[in-house]
């Protein structure tokens, strides 16, 4: 599990799979001086089932992984979490599309 620390302040953990697909579609929007919302679930914490911050280039994020291992990225996934992002809602934690056959990635890659 990676953990996600929002302004020194919020923290959610992610699996690193999760967490670098995440990573990918954050960076890429804020490197773009993009500001969106990012909400999810988190129903290990008591008492707090969802969370939503306001990412933009001005806050500090630190992506932490557990692993020491680079998670190969499902383009297909990181497709439909940006496609997610740049919603009116903003960024969502979307199911992982299976990726094409032949092609590296997917569910059970990395």
């Amino acid at each position: 599990m990676g953990t996600l620390t929002y302004d020194s302040r919020v923290t959610a953990s992610f699996d690193d799979r999760v967490l670098a697909h995440l990573q990918s579609v954050i960076w890429s929007k804020l490197r773009r001086g993009e500001s969106f919302p990012f909400t999810w679930t988190d129903p290990m914490r008591s008492g707090l089932g969802r969370t939503s911050i306001w990412l933009s280039p001005s806050v500090s994020l630190t992506f932490e992984y557990f692993g020491g291992r680079q998670p190969r990225l499902n383009p297909g996934w990181v497709e439909a979490l940006t496609k997610s992002a740049n919603s009116p809602g903003g960024l969502t934690l979307v199911p992982e599309p299976d990726a094409p056959t032949g092609s590296p990635g997917g569910a059970n890659a990395g």
